[in-house]
C-alpha cells in the first residue's frame, strides 16, 4: 500500500510547537496550497492542509518556518478521531511530514530564522555560482568532445532504414 504526499505551499500561520510529557517534540502548522485551476471569478483558490511533524523535523519546523514562508513537504496522510467536549466524535485528517524543504523566495528572512548570517549567505551564493559555472564548463567540454547528445535541442533526423523494427 502507498501513502505518500508531497505538497508545496505557504504557511498560513505560525508554527505551534510543544513538547509532550514523554519529551517528544511536536510542531503543527497549516500549509496553504494553491489549486492549479481558476474559479468562475478567474481567481485561484487554496486548500489549507493541516500538517504535523515530530522530533527532529518538528525542531526544524519550529526554528526555520514562519508565516508566509514557501516550503515543500513530504509525508503521509493520517486520520485520527477523538471525542470533543460535547461528546461528539471528531475526525481529523492531517499530513504527518518527515521532510521539510524551505524554498528561498528572495526575501532576506535568514537572520529572522536564526539561520545563516549575511556573510555566510554570500559565501553560499558564491559557492553555488561557482558550482554552476563548473557544471556549465563541463557541459560545454562534453559537447566539444563529440557528445552525441550535444545537439539535442534540434530535430533528430532518423530514416526508416535506421529503425530496428
Amino acid at each position: 500500500m502507498i501513502n505518500s504526499v508531497t505538497l508545496s505551499g505557504r504557511l498560513a500561520k505560525e508554527v505551534k510547537f510543544q513538547v509532550t510529557t514523554n519529551g517528544v517534540q511536536v510542531a503543527r502548522f497549516t500549509l496553504a496550497v494553491q489549486r492549479s485551476f481558476k474559479d468562475k471569478d478567474n481567481n485561484y483558490q487554496a486548500d489549507f492542509i493541516n500538517v504535523i511533524a515530530f522530533r527532529g523535523t518538528a525542531q526544524i519546523a519550529n526554528e526555520r518556518l514562519n508565516k508566509g514562508d514557501l516550503c515543500n513537504i513530504h509525508g503521509r496522510i493520517q486520520t485520527r478521531q477523538f471525542e470533543n467536549s460535547e461528546g461528539q466524535m471528531v475526525y481529523l485528517t492531517e499530513v504527518v511530514t518527515d521532510n521539510i524543504q524551505l524554498i528561498n523566495t528572495g526575501r532576506n528572512n535568514q537572520q529572522q530564522q536564526g539561520g545563516f548570517n549575511n556573510q555566510q549567505s554570500q559565501q553560499q551564493q558564491g559557492q553555488l555560482q561557482n558550482n554552476w559555472q563548473q557544471q556549465n564548463n563541463q557541459t560545454q567540454g562534453n559537447q566539444q568532445q563529440g557528445n552525441p547528445f550535444a545537439n539535442a535541442n534540434g530535430p533528430i533526423d532518423i530514416q526508416d532504414d535506421d529503425l530496428p523494427f
